[in-house]
């Protein structure tokens, strides 16, 4: 759910092994690196990109 890209990430040496603690403290300080719109519905939830994905769990 993040952007890989964004500067902040890169930044903070987030990795596939940064636990979650340290990746939801980087999402809170930098809201700009979370990936958008995220649909929930229910206990389901999609990062809607492309929107058909949001489609999928409706």
């Amino acid at each position: 759910m993040l952007r890989k890209g964004e500067a902040a990430v890169k930044d903070a040496g987030i990795t596939a092994g940064t636990p979650d603690a340290d990746v939801i403290e980087l999402m809170v300080a930098n809201p700009n690196t979370i990936q958008r719109p995220i649909v929930e519905v229910g206990n389901k939830a999609v990062l809607a990109r492309p929107i058909e994905k949001a489609l999928e769990i409706i």
